[in-house]
């Protein structure tokens, strides 16, 4: 193995940087950020919106109890399934937490796949109203009772300019910019400024590229093992709790749908395979738009991939 370290403790080094290591669902992107962070002497601040909640070790690929002993981890498995939870909250609270890691190392490193919990911290959320108990049961009341295009109908209604330009099929977003309308009595188009917050760190993105066929492979591969690893009986146990935000998710709908009797277990999986694969290339398109990522080559190994991100780090103060 080839070693090349920074250490961490030194006062007179570079600003305080934050590594963020992203891409596509399969891609690697846990081990990457183990390794690296091993040689910076970083912790790790988990940017996956569903591993944060317990008991979904298996359907959200959580880092195993071997990966979160070698390296601190933040934002792993400390919520429950039944506490609400956003990017904005994520926002709040990842910053908070850098400020600490700050105080005692030049670098931290951010993991994950979420994309909007990325930009929470990379670019910043607008200052949006707090949703009130009502107003999120409404919306999730239509959307349960009526179906995802009662939600589209209503904001076709409330903000129609984002409707045109918002994922048509991602349920959680679309029911979130109503929940916004519904909240604030104006468009949540008229909310969104686009600018970037400004913050007192350096940060430098990172994302995993593979070929197209390798990373399908390795979503293939990975919902089998899933499968075999017990993730029938982990949706079991939260069939109490199908209805809440945190298991409307691939894998966990599916396993539901299997449990149902709607689909036997190979139809399942397949499903599931196939929504992973959709969802992997909407995290591509997402990524793709930002001209900041340093794309690294997933054919590489880790040690090699952990070499040349580090290579790219500055090391002077800018």
């Amino acid at each position: 193995m080839t070693e090349i370290s920074i250490d961490p403790s030194r006062s007179d080094g570079p600003a305080k940087t934050l590594v963020v290591i992203t891409g596509p669902t399969a891609s690697g992107k846990t081990v990457l950020a183990i390794e690296t962070a091993r040689r910076l002497g970083a912790e790790i601040v988990s940017a996956d919106s569903r591993q944060m909640f317990r008991g979904l070790p298996i359907g959200t690929a959580a880092p195993s109890e071997e990966e979160l002993a070698a390296i601190p981890h933040h934002f792993i498995g400390n919520l429950d399934v039944t506490e609400y939870y956003s990017a904005a909250c994520f926002e709040e609270e990842a910053i908070a937490l850098l400020a600490r890691l700050f105080s005692h190392s030049d670098y931290a490193v951010m993991c994950g796949g979420s994309m909007m919990y990325v930009d929470a911290v990379t670019r910043g959320i607008d200052s949006l109203p707090t949703i009130s108990p009502r107003t999120r049961e409404a919306a999730y009341s239509l959307l349960e009772h009526e179906g995802i295009e009662a939600v589209r109908r209503r904001l076709a209604e409330l903000d129609p300019e984002y409707l045109a330009t918002a994922d048509p099929d991602n349920h959680k977003r679309l029911v979130h910019a109503l929940e916004i309308c519904m909240e604030s009595g104006v468009p949540y188009s008229s909310l969104r400024t686009g600018q970037t917050k400004p913050r007192p760190f350096r940060i430098i993105k990172f994302a995993i590229d593979l070929p197209r066929e390798i990373l399908f492979n390795r979503i293939n591969s990975r919902v089998d093992h899933m499968i075999q690893s017990g993730l029938v009986e982990e949706a079991r146990g939260m069939l109490p709790y199908r209805h809440l935000n945190a298991l409307n998710t691939v894998g966990y709908k599916e396993m539901f749908a299997y449990l149902d009797g709607v689909w036997d277990l190979e139809t399942a999986t397949a499903r599931m395979a196939k929504n992973t694969r959709v969802y992997a290339k909407k995290q591509l398109t997402w990524l793709k738009r930002d001209n900041s990522v340093i794309w690294l080559d997933g054919t590489k190994d880790t040690d090699e991939m952990a070499v040349q991100l580090i290579s790219l780090l500055p090391t002077t103060r800018q």
